[in-house]
Parts: structure tokens; sequence; C-alpha cells
């Protein structure tokens, strides 16, 4: 397998296999999971720490719309069982993120750079926007799916004037406090969760590794005189 294959193959495996498992727990309708799919394997091929950002959103999110959906149903008319998303709901999700991991990939490729990188401003604006637009997405969903359990009366966000639960605009104290820690998270992630850090998971786990006696090196393949330094082992039989 060549190196330059290894990230876009990861990524669509990654992929498949939550898009495939969204749609059985019906998290997403079929055409929810095939956007979902193309979504998840562009921003995981591109660099890993999008795809973290990108996955704690969508787990996250998926997590707590299913949470007290007894009460939600009570309250919202427009309540769907398991909280199941459309492909158009996945797009206004993550369309605009989506479009800027891929002038990321158009300007650098796969490399990892900090948000604060001085190295080009240009870059560090799309990386700003790419967890910005998730720490926006992740605080709403949060918001909204805790804050409609919240016993509190909510109130209009503009006139503070009281509403009923489900008030489109309708705020509480806890609906806010779940935006500002869904949003923290998102940033959190993409602070902590360095590209770098999984990609290094990933090659302990998926990339052979072994020490060749005979030249006396590491190497990528497994050979007579190769000892086997890391991967797992039934990745060693498909390779």
């Amino acid at each position: 397998m060549e190196t330059n294959l290894f990230q876009p193959l990861v990524a669509a495996v990654v992929s498949a296999a939550i898009a495939t498992r969204s749609y059985r727990k019906k998290s997403l309708d079929l055409s929810g999971a095939i956007a979902g799919f193309a979504v998840m394997t562009i921003h995981i091929a591109v660099n890993y720490r999008f795809g973290a950002v990108l996955l704690i959103f969508f787990f996250t999110s998926s997590m707590f719309t299913k949470f007290g959906e007894d009460k939600k149903r009570k309250v919202d008319a427009d309540f769907k069982e398991g909280g199941q998303r459309n492909w158009i709901q996945v797009l206004f999700n993550s369309g605009i993120a989506t479009l800027l991991v891929l002038i990321a990939w158009k300007l650098v490729g796969s490399q990892d750079y900090c948000l604060n990188s001085k190295e080009s401003g240009l870059i560090t604006s799309l990386i700003g926007g790419i967890i910005g637009h998730y720490c926006c997405c992740n605080g709403d969903t949060w918001s909204s799916e805790l804050g409609i359990l919240s016993d509190e009366q909510p109130r209009l966000i503009t006139t503070f004037k009281p509403v009923r639960r489900g008030t489109n605009g309708g705020v509480t104290k806890a609906g806010l406090l779940a935006a500002a820690a869904g949003g923290a998270v998102i940033g959190l992630t993409s602070r902590w969760v360095c590209g770098s850090v999984i990609d290094s998971v990933l090659g302990a786990t998926l990339q052979y590794s072994g020490f060749c006696s005979v030249r006396n090196k590491v190497v990528g393949k497994p050979g007579p005189t190769v000892k086997k330094i890391s991967v797992l082992a039934f990745w060693t039989t498909m390779q």
C-alpha cells in the first residue's frame, strides 16, 4: 500500500462504518448517510484534526438528540424518532466547513497546521473558520436538545418574554450553558486532539513497522529478516 493512499483509505473505511451504523440506529436516513459518508471521508482524508472535530460534533449531537426523547416527543411537533437527519441537514451542518477543508487541502495538502500558525494567515483563517463553524453547530445543537428538557420557563431571546417550550428563539439558562459547553468541547478537541497524535495512533495500529536485522533499520514491510514492532494482527494478514 502506498503511503499517500493510507489516510484516504482509513477515511473511507471509518466513514463507511459510521454512516452505516448511524443509518441502522436511525440517526441518519439513507440520503443523510450517503452525504455523511462523503463529508466524513473528505474531513478525515485531508486532516485527522478536521476529522476529529467533525466526529466529536456528530457523536455528541446524536447522543444528546436521543437524550430525553419521551419529554421531547410531548413538546416538539417536528420530533423524529432517533433525531433522524437527511442530506439537507447534513450539508447545512457541515457544508461550509467541508468547502473550507477542501480549500485547505488545495493549498497545503494534508499538512497539519496550528490555529496560530505564523507561516500563513490564510491557512490560520481557514482552520479558524472550520473550528468556528463546528463550535457554532455543536453549541446550537446542545442548546436545542438539552435546553428543551429544562423545567425553567423559556424566554424569547429578543424580548425576554416567557414563551412555550419548543418556540424558535426561546432560551433558558440551561440551554445557554449547554451552548457554551458544546462550543468549548469543539475548541478543546481541535486543541488537544492533534492530527499528529491521531496519526501516531493509526500508524501504531494499522501501518506495519518492523526492524530489519540485515539493513539495521526500521522498515514498513514484513520479511524473513524483519521482526515486527507494531501493527494489529488482523491487519498484517490483509497486507
